[in-house]
């Protein structure tokens, strides 16, 4: 009994003598609320700034972000557009000045482009082609280009256009098919992304669930491919598509590190959808991912850098997939992506994170949608506190799947399926029964060792604890293994 009672005190004692932060975590209320069933509706679109957003892409011109998506709409019902004289179209398209505050400007069309109807009417039995789908927007002079994909569901005979206007909010004019597929094709024609090189030859990478990735050479003076009907070839592809999904590819170029970055998206959208990322010397590949395989073999791929995640306070997030990357200059990058809040993972929110580059040249995310938060450069006393920590996991489950999507049933994570947080106590360089730490505070770095392992150079920044409502301190990296690791100081 005294034996206990002294290591109590001892404890007490130890937890009291922690450094003095000169930073505390401080109440900052979020920016908007998660849930908007009560908004969902067609009649408020105007109010939809984060809301109903799915596959994402956009860029920076002048003072705005854009952002241009699908157009999934949470427990729509298309008679509800006639009843309140909603002019609804196809491609959502958004904007902001400051990453968080998002207006809905509209959408780009107001019917499918014909030419892509008939093309999966003709090759699907007067079927599909009912909605366009992943949108990909890029700058050419003084042009933009607007690529869509309209696709038969749950087969591969699809389409990617090309329209072009002189504003991004439109009007935009068709301009003719990039690629088309069918039941006889390798490929997938969905999911388009665009890069020039640094040689001004342009490519599309693009594909799905069907056959793979592939990437194909344009024409730089029309948007179109180089070579009349040209495919491309094959970058990166999964072992069996009966049980893992590859689709979504998202082409970026980073000019301090001289690397092209592929983010792709593995498994269904619904649940356990998850980003990876590989990087290449060249735009059109190969590219190799965190264990120097080329992802054009089946092996899975690393790192990982988002899965479905759940902070204490909150119901969690499932379907963090599908992302497009916004340079907002040559060394800042943020990701945006839809996560589905839980349980029902239905409701299609816009994630957008900070992108950081490791020092051995690989991505990583914040653990915490951006907020506007200013930077703050830490001491090493301020990361003596509480903290939740979540290392990011592949899912250990083989769902069925049918073309990327959730079978009947199989909307919902189970238990195990879940990248949880755990609570940890950071004491002068000691994590409590765990290990130890130190910090970089030139670098704004940490080192983590734990009784198993060691993991360095996580970095060290400020952002919004939105399960928490406060501004704090936060951290994000990659273990040996290639998979992220998420930190937020929570007192």
């Amino acid at each position: 009994m005294k034996k206990n009672l002294f290591a109590l005190t001892l404890t007490i004692l130890i937890l009291n003598s922690c450094n003095q932060p000169s930073f505390s975590p401080s109440d900052t209320p979020n920016p908007w609320s998660d849930d908007y069933s009560k908004i969902s509706n067609i009649q408020h679109y105007k109010e939809w700034g984060t809301y109903n957003v799915h596959d994402p892409a956009g860029l920076k011109e002048g003072e705005y972000f854009y952002i241009f998506s699908t157009d999934a709409i949470y427990a729509h019902h298309p008679r509800e557009s006639k009843k309140h004289n909603v002019p609804e179209g196809h491609i959502q398209i958004r904007r902001t000045k400051d990453l968080v505050n998002w207006e809905f400007v509209g959408w780009a069309f107001s019917e499918i482009p014909q030419e892509a109807i008939e093309w999966v009417h003709s090759n699907n039995n007067k079927r599909g082609a009912t909605n366009i789908w992943a949108p990909y927007v890029v700058k050419t002079n003084n042009q933009f280009r607007l690529y869509y994909s309209v696709s038969a569901f749950g087969k591969n005979t699809s389409y990617i256009g090309l329209a072009e206007s002189s504003s991004l909010e439109g009007p935009w004019i068709n301009k003719g098919a990039v690629v088309k597929t069918n039941r006889l094709s390798l490929m997938n024609a969905i999911d388009p992304s665009i890069i020039t090189d640094n040689n001004n030859r342009m490519w599309m990478h693009y594909g799905s669930y069907f056959g793979g990735l592939y990437c194909v050479e344009l024409d730089p003076e029309t948007g179109l491919t180089k070579k009349m009907d040209d495919q491309g070839h094959l970058i990166a592809r999964r072992a069996n598509y009966k049980v893992d999904n590859l689709e979504a590819p998202e082409i970026i170029y980073n000019k301090k590190l001289n690397a092209y970055y592929l983010f792709t998206s593995y498994d269904p959208l619904m649940t356990t959808y998850n980003i990876r990322v590989a990087k290449a010397d060249a735009a059109e590949g190969p590219f190799y991912d965190f264990f120097g395989e080329n992802i054009k073999d089946t092996t899975n791929n690393y790192p990982i850098i988002t899965a479905p995640y759940k902070f204490s306070n909150h119901q969690g997030w499932a379907g963090v997939g599908h992302c497009g990357i916004i340079k907002n200059n040559d060394e800042e990058f943020f990701m945006i992506h839809q996560g589905r809040l839980s349980p029902d993972n239905h409701q299609m929110v816009l994630h957008v994170r900070q992108v950081f580059f490791t020092e051995d040249g690989w991505p990583v995310v914040s653990p915490e949608r951006y907020a506007g938060t200013n930077p703050i450069k830490f001491k090493s006393e301020d990361i003596d506190g509480e903290w939740e920590i979540i290392r990011i996991r592949e899912p250990e489950f083989l769902r069925g799947l049918e073309v990327g999507q959730v079978l009947p049933g199989e909307g919902s994570l189970f238990n195990s399926e879940w990248n949880i947080s755990s609570k940890y106590s950071f004491c002068k360089n000691i994590i409590k029964n765990k290990g130890e730490w130190s910090f970089n505070s030139e670098k704004q770095v940490l080192d983590l060792h734990f009784k198993e392992e060691s993991i360095h150079n996580i970095i060290v920044f400020a952002g919004q604890d939105w399960e928490n409502q406060k501004e704090t301190i936060l951290f994000t990296g990659l273990d040996n293994q290639g998979r992220s690791i998420w930190g937020k100081r929570i007192k």
